[in-house]
């Protein structure tokens, strides 16, 4: 919270005041003829240093003393805010300043403060002049409760109430105490819109961002009036007439309403449409370099379709922004309407002024409190000294925020001239940090193996180095795991990554049967990432393996007939190399945009001797700006190599979420003789999710519900496996996602839709962490 009143000089008396005081003081320093100082002295200070009052003092002894310097060293006294009063006397040829210190703030609290935090609330008095060691002014206290009302009206605290109270302490002290009563907000009981004919009501009181109370206004806060976030509704209303064609619509009036308690408002908002106009013809005008075609692409508007003040404005951001790739940062571009309102047609032209060729001379950050600069320009295209270009400003920006470390949509960039340079702008790159870190526990209920867990501690930019190193745990009845990983993203200046894995995993897979036993992993790898565009990433890798398996009770018939072949241990250094491309929006809420990913993995050395791919389609397609539907496929494909069958414990597994959610993790595909159920090397699952906000979320894109059908099932390399539609599984439900306070949450619940007897339901799933 922050004040905007001035820390503002005390309080001075005026000439007038000061001739006043001098003319009833005793041995007036008024009227007296000019004479040489012989001494000076200061009486009534208890806490002020004396040398104080002699540097503000314009006379020294030995001086001549007159009116002038009087009235001057009143004035200087005063200045300095120290003091409630200050006399000048005259003695012989003496001068005795008389001072009366103000009292010193010996502590600065709150009482019913519960709207705003009392840290950030006792820095801002401080920075203002009311803090603990603080010259005490009335009047100053007097200005900071009137603000600290003014910024409970804010957050809709209409019957809030402020009482300064002073308590003289000794030594001429005094604590100053803010009581407050805040009392209950006033929420918004109405909102009417007036006027309408085209659109209902009910319409566009739904493309609002304030709304009245509901079951979730207790979060998002929308129910609380705010001018500003009217406005912002305002202009939204306007928008989508605009988009539609009704050029000349107008808001005449908006009246807000408060209740006699001040508990609740009514909002009411009269418009005018008017009529709605088609499109008859584009025009272009001023200077377009010579490029008039290559601007002609760029016009979004259609002749013979209603006018749309969203095409138009999307026009213009196109010509600036091609102007920019030009080098033209300044340019200027207009829409004029030429409407004929008899025929409800209109002619749009644009006016283009390209200015000045400029180029960049400072890249600056700001924002970033934790993330070293150099993990953030390292992603800029668009370099210093050399000519603007907005295609690479605009790329530099995109890989700023997929980074992911910083809060969705709150990463911006901005262009200011440089003072005395016409040819020069620098380029501001502002961020909001978002926790990067991440403890994640998630647990799934089965009536089968009733509860499992996992979870991991994340971090994803490590001491802002923007490295990344995590620790993933899992335990269940199924198995355990611990992996540690790093990464570094610029392992070369050239963008090359290096990610090393160490990891220890015991595997018990599913057995109707319940006997005991397991296999265990254990080895490394290291990784390398070659960017190949700004989008394309190839992959490179060595790793070892070395897989027991156990003989103890009940090995499943599956695992004994390999470990009968090979041996109960095996070893493998696996060779990966992989291809990723990423165009997505956000990495955290993706609303539009594509992800693809090829990974191929084989050893041809060592006791297991195996080839496999696996193949990752995901697609977002945003329906509106409020509804995403997501798809995503993967693909996997496992052979064994030199003769040998492929290794059991490189199977695939499906079920669960991240694959076929309502069944079982691990639980698809072929079950042995033992009832064990040991994942197949052939998968493909298939989803898809229509993301909607929550009602009454406000802004928090992250914050989505879903409906979400999955398909998808795991075969074995028995001749009798055969991949057919028939042996698909299916599943549909609703999900919850939120990156909340606390950390990422995501749940579901559904039903299977296709099932075979043998299938394990899990109905409910779900995953949250805490954000650090």
């Amino acid at each position: 919270m922050s004040f905007s009143f001035s820390s503002g000089a005390p309080r001075r008396p005026s000439l007038l005041a000061l001739a006043l005081a001098g003319i009833f003081q005793s041995g007036a320093a008024w009227a007296v003829d000019p004479f040489t100082l012989k001494d000076i002295r200061v009486e009534g200070l208890q806490r002020t240093d004396p040398g104080t009052v002699f540097a503000s003092l314009p006379f020294r002894i030995g001086d001549t003393y007159n009116d002038e310097k009087g009235a001057a060293a009143l004035r200087a006294l005063f200045a300095t805010g120290l003091f409630k009063d200050v006399r000048i006397s005259i003695e012989g040829n003496a001068v005795v300043v008389v001072i009366d210190e103000r009292p010193i703030i010996a502590n600065v609290n709150f009482v019913g403060l519960k709207e705003f935090d009392t840290e950030a609330l006792t820095k801002s008095l401080k920075d203002v002049g009311i803090g603990e060691g603080k010259p005490f002014d009335k009047a100053l206290a007097d200005r900071a409760e009137q603000e600290l009302k003014r910024q409970y009206l804010t957050r809709s605290l209409y019957g809030a109430e402020v009482t300064t109270t002073i308590t003289p302490i000794e030594r001429n002290r005094v604590n100053v105490s803010f009581n407050v009563s805040e009392g209950e907000p006033a929420k918004i009981a109405e909102i009417r819109i007036l006027g309408t004919k085209v659109f209902s009501e009910s319409t566009l009181l739904g493309l609002l961002e304030q709304t009245t109370s509901g079951w979730l206004t207790w979060y998002t806060k929308t129910d609380r009036y705010s001018r500003a976030k009217l406005n912002a509704d305002l202009e939204t209303i306007r928008s989508y007439y605009l988009n539609r064609g009704y050029l000349e619509f107008n808001v005449t009036s908006t009246q807000v309403t408060i209740s006699p308690d001040k508990q609740s408002i009514s909002i009411a908002v009269t418009v005018s449409e008017g009529q709605p106009y088609t499109v008859t013809g584009i025009k272009l005008e001023g200077d377009y370099l010579g490029r008039e075609e290559d601007f002609k692409h760029l016009v979004y508007l259609k002749p013979g379709e209603a006018y749309q003040g969203e095409a138009v404005a999307t026009t213009t951001r196109a010509f600036s922004d091609l102007f920019g790739t030009y080098g033209y940062a300044f340019a200027r571009v207009d829409s004029r309407p030429e409407i004929n309102r008899e025929t409800g047609q209109v002619v749009v032209t644009f006016v283009a002024e390209p200015q000045r060729r400029v180029y960049v001379r400072k890249v600056i950050l700001s924002g970033n409190s934790r993330t070293r600069d150099e993990v953030i320009r390292r992603e800029f295209r668009q370099f210093e000294a050399a000519w603007y270009d907005g295609q690479k400003i605009k790329a530099s920006r995109d890989r700023v925020e997929r980074l992911g470390y910083f809060k969705d949509k709150e990463v911006t960039i901005d262009t200011q001239e440089v003072p005395g340079a016409q040819d020069q702008v620098d380029v501001i790159l502002t961020v909001v940090e978002r926790p990067t870190g991440a403890i994640t526990v998630g647990a799934g209920y089965s009536s089968q193996t009733k509860l499992s867990f996992n979870g991991s501690i994340r971090q994803e930019n490590v001491f802002g180095s923007g490295n990344y190193l995590g620790i993933d745990l899992a335990t269940a009845r199924t198995g355990r795991q611990l992996q540690v990983s790093t990464v570094d993203p610029y392992f070369t200046v050239d963008g090359v990554s290096r990610a090393v894995d160490v990891f220890y995993r015991t595997t018990r897979p599913i057995n109707t049967l319940g006997e005991e036993y397991q296999y265990v992993t254990k080895g490394g790898a290291i990784r390398f990432g070659v960017p190949f565009s700004e989008v394309d990433t190839v992959f490179f890798g060595l790793g070892y393996e070395q897989t027991n398996i156990t003989t103890s009770k009940g090995l499943p018939n599956s695992y004994f007939l390999f470990a009968n072949q090979f041996g109960q241990r095996s070893n493998s250094v696996p060779l990966t190399i992989g291809w990723q491309r990423d165009s997505r929006d956000s990495v955290i809420s993706p609303m539009k945009g594509r992800y693809q990913r090829v990974n191929v993995e084989a050893s041809a050395v060592g006791d297991a001797q195996y080839a496999r791919v696996n193949l990752q389609y995901q697609q977002y397609f945003e329906i509106t700006n409020k509804i995403t539907l997501g798809v995503n496929s993967e693909l996997g494909w496992g052979v064994g190599l030199g003769g040998k069958p492929y290794p059991i414990f490189k199977n695939f597994y499906g079920g669960g979420l991240g694959s076929v959610r309502v069944f079982e993790a691990g639980s698809l595909g072929p079950v042995d003789v033992t009832g064990s159920y040991s994942g197949g090397n052939r998968r493909f699952n298939t989803n898809a999710e229509l993301y909607l906000p929550v009602p009454g979320s406000g802004n928090d894109k992250s914050f989505r519900i879903f409906g979400f059908m999955d398909a998808g099932n795991v075969w074995g390399s028995d001749a009798k496996e055969k991949v057919s539609f028939d042996t698909i599984r299916v599943s549909a439900g609703l999900g919850l996602s939120w990156i909340s306070p606390m950390g990422p949450l995501r749940l579901s619940y559904g039903k299977p839709i296709r099932k075979q007897r043998t299938d394990r339901i899990e109905k409910f799933q779900f995953q949250i962490g805490t954000a650090f």
